[in-house]
C-alpha cells in the first residue's frame, strides 16, 4: 500500500493517542491508514536458569514445561495484539476512517518498521513504548533508534490527542532545513493551522533573509505563517517560544549536522524531546 500512514500500536498508555493522531493524519493527507503490532520475542527479561541444579530426569521434564509455557505466552501475546489492532480499527472507524488495515509481525520493532518504510508516507508512534521505563525523563531506546534508522517523517505523540492549531518549526537556514520548509508548505497536514518559523541565532541580515523566505514560502502555499529570530540556547529558546505562542506541535529536522539535528540524533537525546508534552513531527 503506497503512501500510507503507518501507526505502531502496543499495550502502552500511548496507543489511543497514536490511533487518534494517525487517523487525523490519514484524513488530512487523504492517505490509507495501517496499524501495525510487532511481537518482539526477545524483549522479555531473561529469567535465571536453575535447571542445572536439578537431576537429569527432572530437568528434562522442567524444560518441556518451560517450553509449553513460552508457547502459551506467545499465543496470548498474539491474541492480545489482535485485540489491540481490532480496537484501533474500531476507533479509527468512529473517527471517520472505515478502511484501516492491520498488520501483525514477529521481530524487533525497529527492524520491522524499517522493513515497512518503503510504502510509508508517515510513521506515527508513542513517545514511549510498552516496554520502556515509565519515568518521565526516559525516552524509549526504540524511539531513538527509529529516528536514526528511518528515512520517512515520524510523528511522535504524547498521551492525549489535540488537533494542532499552532505549529512551530525550528529552522536554521541550511539547505536541508529549507527542504523541510518546502515539505511543510506542500503538506495538507496543517491546513488551517498557524505555522511559526523560529531561527535560534543572532539578528543578522542573512538570518532575516532566511526567515522571510520561509514565511513567504509557507504563505504562498496558503498557510498562515509568522516567525521570529531569537538568540540563546536552542532548547531553552524554542521552549520559551512554545509557551509564549501556545504551540501544540513541533516540527524538527533529523538531517544534516546542525545544532537542531543534535537535539534528535546526537549522542544523547536532549531534555527538550524527553519532556515534550506535545507531538513532534521529525522530518527526514
Amino acid at each position: 500500500m503506497s503512501d500510507r500512514v503507518l501507526a505502531a500500536i502496543d499495550g502502552s498508555q500511548y496507543s489511543e493517542s497514536v490511533c487518534d493522531y494517525a487517523t487525523w493524519a490519514a484524513k488530512a493527507l487523504d492517505a490509507p491508514l495501517s496499524f501495525i503490532h510487532v511481537l518482539d520475542n526477545h524483549s522479555q527479561v531473561a529469567e535465571p536458569d536453575l535447571t542445572g541444579n536439578l537431576g537429569l530426569g527432572t530437568r528434562e521434564h522442567l524444560l518441556e514445561q518451560l517450553s509449553d509455557i513460552e508457547e502459551q505466552r506467545a499465543k496470548v501475546a498474539r491474541e492480545q495484539g489482535k485485540l489491540m489492532l481490532a480496537a484501533a480499527q474500531h476507533r479509527a472507524a468512529d473517527l471517520g476512517v472505515t478502511d484501516a488495515r492491520v498488520l501483525q509481525r514477529n521481530g524487533t520493532l525497529v527492524e520491522t518498521l524499517v522493513e515497512n518504510e518503503t510504502d510509508t508516507r508517515l510513521l506515527v508512534l508513542g513517545k514511549r513504548g510498552e516496554s520502556a521505563h515509565q519515568a518521565s525523563g526516559h525516552l524509549g531506546l526504540n524511539l531513538e533508534r527509529v529516528v536514526r534508522e528511518m528515512h520517512r517523517p515520524i510523528l511522535m505523540v504524547p498521551k492525549q490527542f489535540t488537533q494542532p492549531q499552532n505549529v512551530m518549526m525550528a529552522f536554521d537556514g541550511s539547505k536541508t532545513a529549507r527542504k523541510g520548509v518546502e515539505m511543510l508548505a506542500k503538506s495538507p497536514l496543517f491546513e488551517g493551522a498557524t505555522c511559526h518559523v523560529v531561527i535560534v541565532g543572532a539578528e543578522t541580515a542573512e538570518n532575516r533573509s532566511q526567515l522571510e523566505w520561509a514565511i513567504e514560502t509557507l504563505q504562498a502555499a496558503g498557510h498562515v505563517a509568522e516567525g521570529a529570530i531569537r538568540a540563546g540556547d536552542v532548547e531553552e529558546t524554542l521552549r520559551a517560544y512554545k509557551q509564549e505562542n501556545t504551540i501544540d506541535l513541533l516540527v524538527m529536522g533529523a538531517y544534516g549536522h546542525s545544532r537542531i539535528r543534535h537535539l534528535l540524533v546526537g549522542s544523547t537525546t536532549t531534555q527538550m524531546l524527553r519532556n515534550a508534552q506535545m507531538p513532534v513531527l521529525i522530518l527526514r
